[in-house]
Order: structure tokens, then sequence, then C-alpha cells
């Protein structure tokens, strides 16, 4: 999956219809919420504000809207373009003022598809990795030792009787470093 750099937009006419398509990067179903009233807001005289997004580590939030377009020309079609790219966290807003002109059901696939996946290619991806969440519990004399194992992570750290360090690692990682952890204390630490 990939998130976006940044926020973009891209804009076309087809057939004397203007498509704006704008990408944002958005954590929350709140966040494209907010985005989309302002979008709506700042483009309160187009004909249709139709929108898709995609959000969570594995992209299993999702929605999309027509705003009355013809149902399924739009906002599924937008929704398919994310995926087909594999973004999450992102929000699609394609804006359209008419140009007097109908562009039909396969016309309208395409002119939202379409702008949609040129905005794309304007924009820089991040490629997200799946993690897991690991809570580590080891005793002081060996802290030490396995401290410099865990550097390249973002922990956090609780010193009581133990040491209790909590962390993200990718899931591609998990086993590798569970194994080392075990190894240099000699089985002598808690993976949870």
């Amino acid at each position: 999956m990939y998130i976006l750099a940044q926020a973009t937009s891209f804009e076309q006419i087809i057939n004397r219809s203007r498509f704006i398509c704008y990408l944002y990067p958005a954590n929350t179903a709140d966040e494209a919420a907010e985005l989309l009233k302002q979008i709506k807001k700042r483009h309160y005289d187009a004909t249709h504000h139709c929108y898709a997004y995609i959000l969570g580590e594995t992209g299993a939030t999702a929605r999309n809207n027509d705003d009355g377009e013809p149902a399924g020309t739009a906002g599924a079609v937008i929704y398919e373009v994310l995926k087909k790219n594999e973004l999450t966290n992102t929000l699609a807003i394609v804006v359209r003022y008419f140009g007097g002109i109908k562009l039909g059901a396969g016309g309208l696939i395409r002119a939202y598809g379409g702008t949609v996946a040129k905005a794309i290619e304007t924009v820089n991806k991040i490629k997200i990795e799946k993690t897991i969440s690991l809570t580590i519990e080891v005793d002081y004399a060996f802290y030490d030792q396995i401290e410099k194992n865990l550097e390249p992570f973002q922990t956090e750290k609780i010193f009581s009787d133990k040491v209790i360090i909590k962390l993200k690692v990718p899931e591609n990682r998990n086993e590798s470093l569970t194994r080392e952890l075990t190894n240099i204390t000699g089985g002598n630490i808690k993976i949870l």
C-alpha cells in the first residue's frame, strides 16, 4: 500500500466539461469529510463533486459517491483507480463543471477515471509497510545487550522492576527480530 507524499490537483477539459481532481492525504473519515466540505465551498457553482476515499493500513475503510451522476460512473470509478494504485489514507474529489455536452456512461467513466489517474501520475507516493505491535519485557541485565537491535524502531520504554518496551515492527521483520532477541538473552525475554 502507498500513501500520498502531498496533496495535488489536476485539471482537464473533456467535451467542454471541466474536470478538476483534488487528491488529499486523509487519515480519518472526519478529515475526508472536512476536506470535501472545503472543496464544495470553493466550487459551490460546480455541477458535481464526486469522490472516493480509502482509509486504514489495509485499506479496509472506503466510501464513494456519484453526487448526481448516473450510478457507477463516478464515485465507484474513482475508488477503483485509487485501489488499482494501491493508495490508502487518500481522498480523491473530482469536481465537474458541465459544458453542455452529455458524455454518456462510458464517457463519464473514462473522464472521471482518467482525471484521477492523471492526478496520481503527478504526485509522489510513499510505500507503507504493514506493522505489528510488540511489547517486550526484559531484565535490566539484558537491556543494554538488546538495545542496539531496537535502534531502527520507534520505541516507548517503561522502566519499572523490569524494562518494558513497546514498538511497531514491519511484519516481515517480526520473526527475525524475535529470534535475535531470544538468542541474545538466552530466552530470558517475554515478547507479547
